[in-house]
């Protein structure tokens, strides 16, 4: 742990994720660190990500071409492919079959359009963002329109869930009824093309998609700890006073994949001070200062700004 700097020499970290329909990671970052700013505190912006929406933002990729594809519903739309720096093609399930608050309707939603969408990149190396999709179709419908993967392929996942427990999960969220939860177990459980990357941490990601990309041959990485390592986040925590995240609901799931748990379990380990916010807090995480906003998305801009300024004051 560093020796304690003047007051106006605290550097604080605004390392926030999302906050779901509300505000990107990188907004939510800039309004922290306007508080952080106005309070007396030396501010960095360095929003992070688990794989799910915002994420490629979050790491930098530029936009190389908008796609005409089609959502889990099947309405057209546009998604982009994108780049690294470095030339990987970066692709966001998001951004393809997003969760839609206004159609909550699982047994409809199909991942057809993220495999058209990957079949169209011309990339050595492609990054794949999974989380924040309206499907638990196992990949039935990316796989209709995939047949194999056009590069070698890294996989971020949003949750570390093995394949069986997608549906119980995650599948409420996205508006299935408990029978229609047990009818869900039963189809993936029964997709035997998947079964040998059932038990894959990150299989269960996205309705289990992280199953049927790892049946084409992709490799299944915790997105939250990768999107912290090409941040470089332990070292710019590690100079840091004060490290603020969170993300629209803290809950148990915070712990299980989720950046603000990761940017949590890296604070502890060196020994920084972390505050963790949430639009609604719904679990204590030990080692954390835990903060609830307003829950109101109207006021989260004013919130976080508010939450910044009284942090470094």
């Amino acid at each position: 742990m560093k020796g304690r700097r003047p007051r106006n020499h605290v550097l604080a970290l605004a390392s926030p994720a999302s906050l779901k329909g509300v505000l990107s990671a990188r907004e939510a970052a800039a309004l922290l660190a306007v508080g952080l700013r106005r309070g007396g505190a030396n501010a960095e912006e360095l929003p992070v990500a688990d794989g799910g929406e915002g994420t490629a933002d979050v790491l930098g990729a530029r936009v190389l071409e908008l796609v005409p594809v089609h959502d889990a519903f099947g309405r057209p739309r546009e998604a982009p492919i994108r780049a690294l720096p470095d030339g990987t093609a970066v692709v966001e399930a998001a951004e393809v079959i997003p969760l839609d608050p206004m159609r909550l309707d699982p047994l409809a939603a199909s991942s057809h359009g993220l495999g058209a969408l990957i079949a169209r990149v011309e990339a050595e190396r492609l990054l794949i963002c999974l989380g924040g999709t309206a499907n638990v179709d196992g990949g039935t419908g990316l796989r209709e329109a995939l047949r194999e993967l056009p590069a070698p392929t890294t996989v971020l996942c949003d949750a570390l869930v093995p394949l069986r427990d997608a549906a119980r999960r995650f599948a409420p969220q996205k508006g299935a009824t408990p029978d229609q939860v047990e009818l869900f177990e039963r189809r993936l459980a029964a997709m035997a093309e998947l079964a040998p990357y059932a038990e894959l941490p990150g299989a269960g990601a996205a309705g289990g998609l992280g199953a049927a990309l790892a049946a084409l041959g992709a490799e299944l990485v915790p997105g939250a700890r990768e999107v912290l390592r090409r941040l470089d986040f332990r070292r710019r925590a590690s100079e840091a006073d004060l490290v603020v995240t969170g993300e629209g609901t803290v809950d148990e799931t915070t712990l299980t994949g989720k950046a603000p748990g990761e940017v949590l379990r890296v604070c502890r380990q060196k020994g920084i001070r972390c505050v963790v916010f949430g639009g609604r807090v719904e679990a204590e995480l030990a080692g954390a200062e835990i903060v609830a906003l307003s829950g109101d998305p109207a006021r989260a801009a004013a919130d976080l700004e508010a939450l910044g300024e009284r942090l470094s004051g």
